[in-house]
């Protein structure tokens, strides 16, 4: 019976630690992953100045259109 038990605790120390882990990822690196993705599809498919500007600090001021077409300036990273 004793061997039952302390499996059964182990089974609930693992069970607790997924959901803990589970719940920093969804509460706090999830959003961040998800924030970057849509930067950066915006900036995939903004217009942005031509390359002969020089830009500032490694970043330029984009035009982005959205699904209703109204623009909107976005700051994305320069690839030159």
């Amino acid at each position: 019976m004793k061997e039952a038990t302390s499996e059964l605790n182990l089974t609930v120390i693992v069970v607790i630690i997924v959901a803990l882990l589970s719940l920093f990822f969804f509460t706090i690196l999830w959003p961040t992953i998800k924030n970057n993705f849509a930067k950066e599809t915006k900036c995939d498919e903004a217009i942005c100045p031509k390359e002969g500007e020089t830009p500032q600090n490694g970043e330029v001021t984009c035009t982005y259109r959205d699904k209703n077409g109204t623009e909107h300036d976005i700051t994305c990273a320069w690839k030159g």
